[in-house]
């Protein structure tokens, strides 16, 4: 599994022509490795995704490694319904992992932005 995350701000267009790319590399020659890729449509869809509050969520989560929600929104000092609704949706987006005791973690190393105009 990839350990750096990328994110992007992309059109359609530009979605199919590295896919496009990404087939003519492959074809003849040995598969390239496995990309981890979250792509929005546009900045004030990262932004609603992505808040700074879910952005700490992550952060601390990464310091203290798995968590219950509730552990989680005791460190965060935060609302439990709200950072389960964070949670569900980082969960969605596959930004956190949940272990089979109810866990939720940060697999990722790095997470790397690419916003184009």
């Amino acid at each position: 599994m990839p350990k750096t995350l990328y994110v992007r701000v992309s059109t359609l267009d530009d979605a199919l022509d590295r896919f496009e790319a990404a087939w003519h590399l492959a074809s003849g020659r040995k598969a390239p490795g496995p990309v981890a890729l979250l792509s929005f449509a546009d900045l004030p869809l990262l932004v609603k995704n992505l808040t700074p509050a879910r952005w700490e969520l992550l952060k601390q989560l990464k310091a203290a490694g798995p968590l219950t929600i509730f552990a989680l929104a005791k460190r965060l000092e935060r609302d439990y319904k709200n950072v389960h609704t964070d949670v569900s949706r980082l969960l969605e987006l596959k930004l956190l992992e949940k272990n089979q005791e109810g866990q939720v973690s940060v697999s990722w190393q790095a997470v790397r932005a690419e916003l184009r105009l």
